[in-house]
Protein backbone atom coordinates (compact mmCIF):
# COMPACT_ATOMS: atom_id res chain seq x y z
CA UNK A 1 0.00 0.00 0.00
CA UNK A 2 2.82 2.44 0.83
CA UNK A 3 4.48 1.73 -2.51
CA UNK A 4 1.20 2.42 -4.26
CA UNK A 5 0.77 5.69 -2.34
CA UNK A 6 4.24 6.85 -3.30
CA UNK A 7 3.58 5.76 -6.89
CA UNK A 8 0.40 7.80 -6.91
CA UNK A 9 2.24 10.73 -5.37
CA UNK A 10 4.88 10.59 -8.11
CA UNK A 11 2.17 10.36 -10.79
CA UNK A 12 0.35 13.33 -9.29
CA UNK A 13 3.61 15.29 -9.18
CA UNK A 14 4.27 14.59 -12.86
CA UNK A 15 0.75 15.79 -13.66
CA UNK A 16 1.36 18.97 -11.67
CA UNK A 17 4.63 19.61 -13.49
CA UNK A 18 2.85 19.16 -16.78
CA UNK A 19 0.04 21.50 -15.71
CA UNK A 20 2.54 24.21 -14.76
CA UNK A 21 3.99 24.07 -18.28
CA UNK A 22 0.64 24.67 -19.98
CA UNK A 23 0.96 28.44 -20.09
CA UNK A 24 0.93 31.62 -18.09
CA UNK A 25 -0.53 30.77 -14.74
CA UNK A 26 0.10 31.71 -11.17
CA UNK A 27 1.53 28.84 -9.16
CA UNK A 28 1.29 28.74 -5.41
CA UNK A 29 3.30 26.16 -3.51
CA UNK A 30 3.53 25.62 0.19
CA UNK A 31 5.03 22.87 2.26
CA UNK A 32 4.67 22.13 5.90
CA UNK A 33 6.48 19.49 7.87
CA UNK A 34 5.76 18.44 11.42
CA UNK A 35 8.22 16.32 13.38
CA UNK A 36 7.62 14.61 16.69
CA UNK A 37 10.57 13.00 18.44
CA UNK A 38 10.12 10.75 21.45
CA UNK A 39 13.11 10.68 23.78
CA UNK A 40 13.95 8.11 26.40
CA UNK A 41 16.16 8.42 29.49
CA UNK A 42 16.73 4.66 29.47
CA UNK A 43 16.52 1.88 26.93
CA UNK A 44 13.04 0.88 25.86
CA UNK A 45 12.13 -2.80 25.62
CA UNK A 46 11.22 -4.23 22.23
CA UNK A 47 8.49 -6.84 22.08
CA UNK A 48 9.16 -7.75 18.44
CA UNK A 49 11.98 -7.75 15.91
CA UNK A 50 11.99 -5.76 12.68
CA UNK A 51 14.44 -4.89 9.93
CA UNK A 52 16.24 -1.53 10.09
CA UNK A 53 13.85 0.26 7.73
CA UNK A 54 10.92 -2.13 7.79
CA UNK A 55 7.42 -0.66 7.48
CA UNK A 56 5.13 -1.91 10.25
CA UNK A 57 1.95 -3.70 9.31
CA UNK A 58 -0.54 -1.47 7.51
CA UNK A 59 -4.21 -1.24 8.56
CA UNK A 60 -6.62 -3.64 6.94
CA UNK A 61 -8.70 -2.58 3.94
CA UNK A 62 -11.83 -3.07 6.02
CA UNK A 63 -10.59 -0.61 8.62
CA UNK A 64 -9.68 1.99 5.99
CA UNK A 65 -13.06 1.67 4.30
CA UNK A 66 -14.85 2.13 7.60
CA UNK A 67 -12.85 5.27 8.38
CA UNK A 68 -13.51 6.70 4.91
CA UNK A 69 -17.25 6.11 5.14
CA UNK A 70 -17.57 7.54 8.63
CA UNK A 71 -15.43 10.61 7.96
CA UNK A 72 -16.92 12.23 4.88
CA UNK A 73 -17.08 15.71 6.40
CA UNK A 74 -14.99 17.25 9.20
CA UNK A 75 -16.84 18.27 12.32
CA UNK A 76 -17.28 22.09 12.20
CA UNK A 77 -16.17 22.16 15.84
CA UNK A 78 -12.74 20.91 14.79
CA UNK A 79 -12.39 23.67 12.18
CA UNK A 80 -13.40 26.23 14.82
CA UNK A 81 -10.91 24.70 17.25
CA UNK A 82 -8.07 24.90 14.73
CA UNK A 83 -8.92 28.51 13.91
CA UNK A 84 -8.95 29.51 17.58
CA UNK A 85 -5.71 27.67 18.28
CA UNK A 86 -4.03 29.17 15.22
CA UNK A 87 -4.78 32.75 16.18
CA UNK A 88 -3.86 32.14 19.83
CA UNK A 89 -0.50 30.74 18.75
CA UNK A 90 0.08 33.59 16.31
CA UNK A 91 -0.72 36.12 19.03
CA UNK A 92 1.77 34.50 21.41
CA UNK A 93 4.49 34.56 18.77
CA UNK A 94 3.76 38.21 18.07
CA UNK A 95 4.65 39.06 21.66
CA UNK A 96 8.15 37.57 21.29
CA UNK A 97 8.84 38.39 17.63
CA UNK A 98 7.14 41.78 17.33
CA UNK A 99 8.61 43.86 14.55
CA UNK A 100 9.90 40.85 12.61
CA UNK A 101 8.64 38.90 9.62
CA UNK A 102 6.58 35.98 10.95
CA UNK A 103 5.00 33.12 9.00
CA UNK A 104 3.55 29.91 10.42
CA UNK A 105 1.33 27.01 9.42
CA UNK A 106 -1.21 26.59 12.24
CA UNK A 107 -2.69 23.59 10.40
CA UNK A 108 0.71 21.90 10.40
CA UNK A 109 1.26 22.46 14.12
CA UNK A 110 -2.32 21.37 14.91
CA UNK A 111 -1.93 18.09 13.02
CA UNK A 112 1.37 17.34 14.76
CA UNK A 113 -0.15 17.99 18.17
CA UNK A 114 -3.30 16.03 17.26
CA UNK A 115 -1.19 12.97 16.52
CA UNK A 116 0.62 13.54 19.83
CA UNK A 117 -2.76 13.99 21.55
CA UNK A 118 -3.57 10.37 20.65
CA UNK A 119 -0.86 9.33 23.10
CA UNK A 120 -1.86 11.65 25.95
CA UNK A 121 -3.84 10.66 29.04
CA UNK A 122 -5.30 12.20 32.18
CA UNK A 123 -4.61 15.82 33.01
CA UNK A 124 -2.04 16.08 30.20
CA UNK A 125 -4.73 15.21 27.68
CA UNK A 126 -7.03 17.78 29.27
CA UNK A 127 -4.34 20.48 29.12
CA UNK A 128 -3.67 19.75 25.46
CA UNK A 129 -7.42 19.79 24.74
CA UNK A 130 -7.73 23.26 26.28
CA UNK A 131 -4.74 24.57 24.36
CA UNK A 132 -5.94 23.07 21.08
CA UNK A 133 -9.56 24.12 21.83
CA UNK A 134 -10.70 20.49 21.53
CA UNK A 135 -13.05 20.46 24.53
CA UNK A 136 -16.36 18.80 23.70
CA UNK A 137 -14.83 16.63 20.97
CA UNK A 138 -14.14 12.95 21.54
CA UNK A 139 -10.90 11.40 20.32
CA UNK A 140 -12.87 9.53 17.65
CA UNK A 141 -14.48 12.78 16.44
CA UNK A 142 -11.10 14.51 16.30
CA UNK A 143 -9.45 11.71 14.35
CA UNK A 144 -12.40 11.18 12.00
CA UNK A 145 -12.59 14.89 11.30
CA UNK A 146 -8.89 15.07 10.43
CA UNK A 147 -9.35 12.12 8.09
CA UNK A 148 -12.26 13.93 6.40
CA UNK A 149 -10.37 17.23 6.28
CA UNK A 150 -7.41 15.56 4.58
CA UNK A 151 -9.74 14.12 1.95
CA UNK A 152 -11.42 17.49 1.28
CA UNK A 153 -8.20 19.50 1.14
CA UNK A 154 -6.59 17.08 -1.27
CA UNK A 155 -9.46 17.41 -3.73
CA UNK A 156 -9.99 21.15 -3.95
CA UNK A 157 -9.63 22.17 -7.57
CA UNK A 158 -7.95 20.98 -10.81
CA UNK A 159 -5.55 23.93 -10.54
CA UNK A 160 -4.87 23.48 -6.84
CA UNK A 161 -2.70 20.70 -5.48
CA UNK A 162 -2.57 20.08 -1.75
CA UNK A 163 -1.23 16.92 -0.14
CA UNK A 164 -0.97 15.97 3.52
CA UNK A 165 1.42 13.14 4.38
CA UNK A 166 2.15 11.64 7.79
CA UNK A 167 4.71 9.15 9.04
CA UNK A 168 6.04 7.54 12.22
CA UNK A 169 9.68 6.52 12.51
CA UNK A 170 10.31 4.21 15.48
CA UNK A 171 13.55 2.91 16.92
CA UNK A 172 13.59 -0.83 16.30
CA UNK A 173 14.46 -1.37 19.98
CA UNK A 174 11.40 0.50 21.28
CA UNK A 175 7.78 -0.55 21.64
CA UNK A 176 4.60 1.52 21.51
CA UNK A 177 0.95 1.00 22.27
CA UNK A 178 -0.73 -0.81 19.34
CA UNK A 179 -3.81 1.43 19.59
CA UNK A 180 -1.67 4.57 19.36
CA UNK A 181 0.03 3.31 16.21
CA UNK A 182 -3.22 2.04 14.70
CA UNK A 183 -5.06 5.35 15.15
CA UNK A 184 -2.23 7.20 13.43
CA UNK A 185 -2.28 4.71 10.56
CA UNK A 186 -6.05 4.55 10.18
CA UNK A 187 -7.05 8.19 10.56
CA UNK A 188 -3.88 10.09 9.60
CA UNK A 189 -2.77 7.54 6.97
CA UNK A 190 0.65 7.59 8.63
CA UNK A 191 3.41 5.42 7.24
CA UNK A 192 4.86 3.55 10.23
CA UNK A 193 8.47 2.42 9.86
CA UNK A 194 11.09 0.84 12.12
CA UNK A 195 14.65 2.20 11.94
CA UNK A 196 17.90 1.40 13.65
CA UNK A 197 18.44 4.70 15.44
CA UNK A 198 22.08 3.74 16.06
CA UNK A 199 22.68 3.77 12.31
CA UNK A 200 24.12 7.10 11.16
CA UNK A 201 22.11 6.83 7.94
CA UNK A 202 18.74 6.86 9.74
CA UNK A 203 18.35 10.67 9.75
CA UNK A 204 18.83 10.73 5.98
CA UNK A 205 16.07 8.13 5.58
CA UNK A 206 13.62 10.41 7.40
CA UNK A 207 14.89 13.52 5.63
CA UNK A 208 14.53 11.89 2.22
CA UNK A 209 10.86 11.16 2.98
CA UNK A 210 10.38 14.76 4.04
CA UNK A 211 12.12 16.05 0.91
CA UNK A 212 9.96 13.89 -1.35
CA UNK A 213 6.74 14.75 0.51
CA UNK A 214 7.43 18.50 0.25
CA UNK A 215 8.70 18.36 -3.34
CA UNK A 216 12.15 19.44 -2.24
CA UNK A 217 11.00 22.54 -0.31
CA UNK A 218 12.27 21.14 3.00
CA UNK A 219 15.40 19.03 2.69
CA UNK A 220 16.26 18.36 6.33
CA UNK A 221 14.25 18.10 9.52
CA UNK A 222 16.41 15.69 11.55
CA UNK A 223 20.08 16.65 11.86
CA UNK A 224 20.97 13.83 14.22
CA UNK A 225 19.30 11.24 16.41
CA UNK A 226 20.35 11.44 20.05
CA UNK A 227 20.78 8.21 22.05
CA UNK A 228 17.63 8.81 24.11
CA UNK A 229 15.34 9.37 21.12
CA UNK A 230 13.02 6.53 20.15
CA UNK A 231 10.30 7.97 17.89
CA UNK A 232 9.67 10.68 15.29
CA UNK A 233 6.24 11.61 13.98
CA UNK A 234 6.38 13.66 10.78
CA UNK A 235 3.61 15.54 8.98
CA UNK A 236 4.19 17.13 5.57
CA UNK A 237 1.82 19.56 3.85
CA UNK A 238 2.45 20.61 0.26
CA UNK A 239 0.39 23.21 -1.60
CA UNK A 240 0.67 24.36 -5.19
CA UNK A 241 -2.01 26.38 -6.96
CA UNK A 242 -2.56 28.81 -9.80
CA UNK A 243 -4.04 32.28 -9.36
CA UNK A 244 -7.49 32.57 -10.88
CA UNK A 245 -6.00 35.64 -12.60
CA UNK A 246 -2.21 35.75 -12.69
CA UNK A 247 -0.11 38.88 -12.37
CA UNK A 248 1.46 40.39 -15.47
CA UNK A 249 5.22 40.72 -15.01
CA UNK A 250 5.18 43.83 -17.20
CA UNK A 251 3.08 45.58 -14.57
CA UNK A 252 5.63 44.98 -11.79
CA UNK A 253 7.51 48.16 -10.88
CA UNK A 254 9.89 49.38 -8.19
CA UNK A 255 8.08 51.54 -5.65
CA UNK A 256 8.70 52.71 -2.08
CA UNK A 257 7.76 50.31 0.73
CA UNK A 258 7.32 52.17 4.02
CA UNK A 259 8.80 50.40 7.05
CA UNK A 260 7.41 50.46 10.58
CA UNK A 261 10.60 52.20 11.72
CA UNK A 262 9.71 55.23 9.61
CA UNK A 263 12.21 54.51 6.86
CA UNK A 264 11.50 53.30 3.35
CA UNK A 265 13.05 51.08 0.69
CA UNK A 266 12.44 50.59 -3.02
CA UNK A 267 10.78 47.25 -3.64
CA UNK A 268 9.04 45.51 -6.59
CA UNK A 269 5.24 45.68 -6.38
CA UNK A 270 3.08 43.48 -8.61
CA UNK A 271 -0.10 45.12 -9.99
CA UNK A 272 -3.50 43.84 -11.03
CA UNK A 273 -7.04 45.14 -11.56
CA UNK A 274 -10.40 43.39 -11.61
CA UNK A 275 -13.23 42.21 -9.37
CA UNK A 276 -12.23 40.91 -5.95
CA UNK A 277 -13.75 39.89 -2.65
CA UNK A 278 -12.91 43.01 -0.66
CA UNK A 279 -13.46 44.52 2.78
CA UNK A 280 -13.15 48.19 3.72
CA UNK A 281 -12.79 48.66 7.49
CA UNK A 282 -12.15 51.82 9.46
CA UNK A 283 -8.72 50.47 10.43
CA UNK A 284 -7.69 48.43 7.37
CA UNK A 285 -8.28 47.30 3.81
CA UNK A 286 -8.50 43.58 3.03
CA UNK A 287 -8.60 41.64 -0.22
CA UNK A 288 -8.97 37.98 -1.15
CA UNK A 289 -6.97 36.73 -4.15
CA UNK A 290 -8.37 33.34 -5.25
CA UNK A 291 -6.64 30.30 -6.69
CA UNK A 292 -7.88 27.89 -9.35
CA UNK A 293 -11.23 27.68 -11.10
CA UNK A 294 -13.40 27.41 -8.00
CA UNK A 295 -11.78 29.94 -5.67
CA UNK A 296 -12.02 27.45 -2.79
CA UNK A 297 -8.62 28.63 -1.56
CA UNK A 298 -7.51 32.26 -1.36
CA UNK A 299 -4.59 34.41 -0.33
CA UNK A 300 -5.86 37.07 2.09
CA UNK A 301 -4.06 40.36 2.71
CA UNK A 302 -5.02 42.73 5.55
CA UNK A 303 -3.39 46.14 5.17
CA UNK A 304 -3.65 48.61 8.09
CA UNK A 305 -4.57 52.11 6.95
CA UNK A 306 -1.99 54.86 7.05
CA UNK A 307 -3.38 56.23 10.32
CA UNK A 308 -3.03 52.79 11.92
CA UNK A 309 -0.42 49.99 12.05
CA UNK A 310 0.03 46.24 12.49
CA UNK A 311 0.38 46.55 16.27
CA UNK A 312 -3.09 48.07 16.51
CA UNK A 313 -4.46 45.53 14.04
CA UNK A 314 -3.15 42.62 16.09
CA UNK A 315 -4.85 43.93 19.21
CA UNK A 316 -8.16 43.10 17.52
CA UNK A 317 -7.08 39.93 15.67
CA UNK A 318 -8.57 36.71 17.03
CA UNK A 319 -10.72 33.84 15.79
CA UNK A 320 -13.97 35.69 16.48
CA UNK A 321 -12.98 38.90 14.70
CA UNK A 322 -11.49 36.86 11.84
CA UNK A 323 -14.76 35.03 11.20
CA UNK A 324 -16.67 38.31 11.46
CA UNK A 325 -14.43 40.00 8.91
CA UNK A 326 -14.50 37.04 6.52
CA UNK A 327 -18.30 37.12 6.48
CA UNK A 328 -18.29 40.78 5.38
CA UNK A 329 -16.18 40.45 2.23
CA UNK A 330 -18.07 41.67 -0.87
CA UNK A 331 -17.26 41.58 -4.58
CA UNK A 332 -15.82 44.92 -5.69
CA UNK A 333 -14.06 46.43 -8.66
CA UNK A 334 -10.60 47.61 -7.81
CA UNK A 335 -6.85 47.36 -8.19
CA UNK A 336 -4.18 45.80 -6.01
CA UNK A 337 -0.43 46.14 -5.73
CA UNK A 338 1.37 43.56 -3.63
CA UNK A 339 5.09 42.99 -2.98
CA UNK A 340 7.15 40.30 -4.61
CA UNK A 341 9.11 38.93 -1.68
CA UNK A 342 10.91 36.05 0.01
CA UNK A 343 11.37 35.21 3.69
CA UNK A 344 12.12 32.43 6.16
CA UNK A 345 11.28 32.09 9.85
CA UNK A 346 12.09 29.76 12.72
CA UNK A 347 11.01 29.63 16.33
CA UNK A 348 10.87 27.33 19.34
CA UNK A 349 7.25 27.01 20.48
CA UNK A 350 7.76 25.76 24.04
CA UNK A 351 7.11 29.11 25.72
CA UNK A 352 4.13 29.96 23.52
CA UNK A 353 2.45 26.57 24.04
CA UNK A 354 3.14 26.75 27.77
CA UNK A 355 1.53 30.20 27.89
CA UNK A 356 -1.49 28.75 26.10
CA UNK A 357 -1.94 26.14 28.84
CA UNK A 358 0.11 23.15 27.69
CA UNK A 359 2.83 23.53 30.31
CA UNK A 360 2.14 20.16 31.94
CA UNK A 361 3.04 18.37 28.70
CA UNK A 362 6.58 19.76 29.04
CA UNK A 363 6.99 18.80 32.71
CA UNK A 364 7.69 15.63 34.67
CA UNK A 365 3.96 15.52 35.46
CA UNK A 366 3.15 14.76 31.80
CA UNK A 367 1.13 11.64 31.07
CA UNK A 368 1.70 10.09 27.63
CA UNK A 369 0.99 6.54 28.77
CA UNK A 370 -1.38 6.03 25.82
CA UNK A 371 1.61 6.47 23.50
CA UNK A 372 3.94 3.87 24.96
CA UNK A 373 4.40 1.52 27.85
CA UNK A 374 6.81 4.00 29.41
CA UNK A 375 5.17 6.05 32.15
CA UNK A 376 7.55 9.03 32.21
CA UNK A 377 7.17 10.66 28.80
CA UNK A 378 7.06 14.42 28.31
CA UNK A 379 7.53 16.88 25.46
CA UNK A 380 11.05 18.24 25.36
CA UNK A 381 10.92 20.75 22.51
CA UNK A 382 8.63 22.03 19.78
CA UNK A 383 10.34 23.73 16.85
CA UNK A 384 8.79 25.43 13.84
CA UNK A 385 10.45 26.59 10.62
CA UNK A 386 8.88 28.17 7.55
CA UNK A 387 9.75 29.57 4.14
CA UNK A 388 7.65 31.84 1.91
CA UNK A 389 8.22 33.29 -1.54
CA UNK A 390 5.69 35.34 -3.53
CA UNK A 391 6.21 36.44 -7.13
CA UNK A 392 4.28 36.91 -10.38
CA UNK A 393 4.38 33.22 -11.23
CA UNK A 394 3.53 31.86 -7.84
CA UNK A 395 4.10 31.42 -4.15
CA UNK A 396 6.11 28.73 -2.43
CA UNK A 397 5.65 28.13 1.27
CA UNK A 398 7.18 25.52 3.54
CA UNK A 399 6.77 24.86 7.24
CA UNK A 400 8.56 22.42 9.55
CA UNK A 401 7.54 21.69 13.13
CA UNK A 402 9.50 19.33 15.36
CA UNK A 403 7.99 17.99 18.58
CA UNK A 404 10.28 16.05 20.86
CA UNK A 405 8.98 13.87 23.67
CA UNK A 406 11.33 12.62 26.35
CA UNK A 407 11.06 9.97 28.95
CA UNK A 408 11.16 11.33 32.19
CA UNK A 409 -18.29 48.92 7.32
CA UNK A 410 -20.20 50.48 4.95
CA UNK A 411 -19.76 49.56 1.21
CA UNK A 412 -18.23 52.15 -1.16
CA UNK A 413 -19.58 52.33 -4.70
CA UNK A 414 -16.45 53.55 -6.44
CA UNK A 415 -13.57 51.15 -7.18
CA UNK A 416 -11.09 50.66 -4.39
CA UNK A 417 -7.32 51.01 -4.68
CA UNK A 418 -5.12 48.94 -2.41
CA UNK A 419 -1.36 49.51 -2.46
CA UNK A 420 0.40 47.14 -0.09
CA UNK A 421 3.42 49.38 0.49
CA UNK A 422 3.74 48.99 4.26
CA UNK A 423 3.68 46.13 6.83
CA UNK A 424 0.71 43.78 6.42
CA UNK A 425 -0.89 40.56 7.66
CA UNK A 426 -1.57 37.69 5.26
CA UNK A 427 -3.22 34.27 5.39
CA UNK A 428 -3.97 31.34 3.10
CA UNK A 429 -7.46 29.98 3.80
CA UNK A 430 -9.47 27.06 2.49
CA UNK A 431 -12.80 28.80 1.92
CA UNK A 432 -14.68 25.51 1.69
CA UNK A 433 -13.97 24.37 5.26
CA UNK A 434 -12.67 27.63 6.71
CA UNK A 435 -9.30 26.07 7.57
CA UNK A 436 -6.48 28.58 7.88
CA UNK A 437 -3.50 26.82 6.30
CA UNK A 438 -0.90 29.56 6.77
CA UNK A 439 -0.75 33.04 8.30
CA UNK A 440 1.96 35.63 8.61
CA UNK A 441 3.16 39.13 9.41
CA UNK A 442 5.24 40.82 6.70
CA UNK A 443 6.98 43.90 8.07
CA UNK A 444 9.88 44.10 5.61
CA UNK A 445 9.67 42.16 2.32
CA UNK A 446 12.97 40.99 0.89
CA UNK A 447 13.96 39.65 -2.51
Amino acid sequence: MNRQKFSNARDNFRMRRYAVSLGRRYVMAAASVVLLGVLGCSSVSDNSTHASANALAAPSFATESKVTKEAQKPNPKLIDANTKFGFKLFSQLQTQDSGKNLFISPSSVAIALAMTYNGASGSTQQAMARTLELQGLSLEQINSSYAALKNLLENLDPKVQLTIANSLWADKNASFQPDFLKRNRDFYKAKVTNLDFQDRKSPSVINNWVKESTRGKINEIVQQIRPEQVLFLVNAIYFKGSWTEEFDKKQTTEKPFYLASGGQKNHPLMSQSGKYEYLEHEQFQAVSLPYGNSGKVSFYIFLPKQNSNLKTFYQNLNAQSWEGWISKFKKREGSVQIPRFKMDYDVTLNNSLTALGMGEAFSDRADFSAMGSQKNLSISEVKHKTFLEVNEEGTEAAAATSVGVMLTSMPVVEPFRMVVDRPFFCAIRDNQTGSVLFMGSIVEPKT
